[in-house]
């Protein structure tokens, strides 16, 4: 019989299962779309039931691709998911209210409360981050004061993968990766009682889920969930990791000073260390191996970009086309001589204090969707320099430097990040780089792998970009005017915020 993982990689608008081999090689996949939905100005939500149920059909959609007919040929299951937010359960483990993703802003007026007071630096000596508006400590923090009745509710107050584990095992815990999102001390990977108390939030430490190893086995299917996913009853499942981090194992970015770049929802762009390195442009977190950190410098302005100038304006495809396809000819035809358009990819938000807002800069009435796309294409690509930059001015980046998520699916985008940054980019032949990971946990977990850095679990190469002397120059010009736009409209971004 054979003996396949299942990585289920749970993002912020799609949940992805994952078969692969016990060496990481794909075998199968299933992919569902799970709805955003956006109540007020600056929450972004979405309904628990419905990623438990996208996750269901992802994972028999995988299972039938795969031609696993009674589950048994699934040895494990590993789980990864986007971080933040906040995904609350009661005494029964059921929904206390919509989830809330890392998209959310709302908290951003606890933000603006905290900014200039000891709280800020406190914050970031203790647990190597300052929050942001969808971290733990913030989002917490504005329930409190705006729907305490959540919090008292709330058994447990839960990650997205943690979630998803819930339900297909019964069992409440989370990882390392995920735990440091806001609580945890970052020199002793433990949750941190002063930093609870720092927010206000230590009347909740109670109901922060207990910590295992990412590779651990956390739980077993239930017969009830085996009969609703195809998984056989008492298949184990691991504890999982933050999809960084999992994406970061899953292309083989796991040596210290290995740059990792996941242009997806999110600009991450992080790099794995044996010490910390504290800086308020970036946040240090747990990595899965003890006493090992990720520096992560992140902004949700990446891909998600495209995704909404796509909804907005549209790109027609033909014969079987991928979108992809579509934007390279439509770029390429637009992408000789300077940058003519600038694109600031803050639709979501941005890694600046200031409210920063999306724009485009340069219009005039010549300028096609080409021009447009070249220049999100490139505000994209721009923005995950701003990050690495900022990384490299502290962490030693001295190793390769690997692309995945969205945008390296793009070989006209993958080059420019190229160009923009200087560096050769590594694309590993990898579909689902954070699926991978988990499953690969999975693996380690029921002993058919050493750990993360098993040889026979190595990622095969893939394309290479190197940096285009020319394009490398238009780049970096165009760089200095996004800089140079983005501190003339500061003052602009406040005044239009505050209307």
């Amino acid at each position: 019989m054979r003996k396949l993982l299942l990585g289920v990689d749970a993002g912020q608008t799609v949940t992805k299962a994952v078969l692969f081999d016990a060496a990481g090689r794909q075998v199968a996949k299933g992919s569902v779309k799970v709805p955003l939905h956006t109540p007020r100005p600056c929450w972004v939500e979405r309904d628990m039931q419905e990623v438990w149920r996208a996750a269901q059909q992802a994972i028999r959609m995988c299972l039938a691709e795969g031609g696993v007919t009674t589950g048994r040929e699934v040895a494990a299951v590993g789980l990864s998911g986007h971080n933040d937010g906040l995904y609350a359960v009661d005494e029964r483990s059921e929904p206390v209210r919509a989830a809330i993703v890392a998209m959310d802003t709302r908290a951003h007026t606890v933000l603006d409360r905290w900014r200039d007071t000891p709280l800020w630096p406190q914050a970031l000596a203790l647990s190597g981050q300052v929050p942001f508006a969808a971290s733990p400590a913030a989002v917490l923090a504005w329930l409190k004061r705006h729907e305490p009745d959540v919090l008292e509710r709330s058994r447990w107050l839960m990650f997205c993968k943690d979630w998803l584990r819930l339900k297909l095992t019964g069992e409440v815990a989370t990882d390392p990766t995920e735990a440091s999102a806001s609580f945890t001390d970052v020199h002793t990977h433990v949750y941190s009682p002063q930093l609870l108390d720092l927010y206000g939030l230590g009347d909740l430490a109670g109901k922060l889920p207990p910590v295992l190893p990412c590779e651990a086995v956390a739980g077993r299917v239930t017969a009830e969930t085996a009969a609703t996913t195809g998984l056989a009853a008492g298949t184990p499942v691991v504890t999982g990791a933050h999809d960084v981090d999992a994406a970061a194992i899953g292309i083989g970015g796991i040596t210290p000073g290995d740059l990792c770049l996941i242009a997806g929802t999110f600009s991450v762009n992080q790099v794995v260390s044996d010490h910390v390195v504290i800086d308020p442009r970036w946040q240090v977190r747990n990595f899965v191996r003890p006493q090992q950190w990720m520096s992560m410098s992140t902004s949700p302005a990446s891909v998600a970009s495209l995704e909404w100038f796509l909804r907005v304006v549209g790109v027609p495809t033909e014969h079987g086309e991928s979108v992809y396809d579509v934007i390279a000819r439509e770029v390429g035809a637009h992408l000789a001589g300077p940058s003519e358009v600038l694109f600031h990819p803050f639709v979501y938000g941005s890694p600046y204090s200031w409210p920063a807002s999306g724009a485009f800069l340069g219009l005039r009435g010549w300028h096609t969707r080409g021009h447009l796309l070249r220049a999100l294409l490139e505000g994209v690509v721009l923005n995950h320099r701003w990050h690495v930059d900022a990384l490299s001015s502290a962490v030693a980046v001295t190793g390769a430097t690997r692309l995945t998520g969205g945008a390296a699916r793009s070989e006209t985008w993958a080059q420019m990040f190229a160009d923009a940054l200087d560096r050769t980019i590594e694309v590993p032949h990898v579909d689902e780089s954070a699926a991978r990971g988990a499953a690969l946990l999975a693996a380690i977990g029921i002993g058919l792998l050493d750990g993360i850095a098993d040889a026979r679990a190595l990622t095969t190469a893939g394309r290479s970009y190197e940096p285009e002397t020319g394009r490398a120059a238009v780049l970096a010009e165009a760089y200095q005017s996004y800089l140079a736009a983005i501190d003339a409209l500061g003052p602009v971004w406040s005044r239009l915020a505050a209307d």
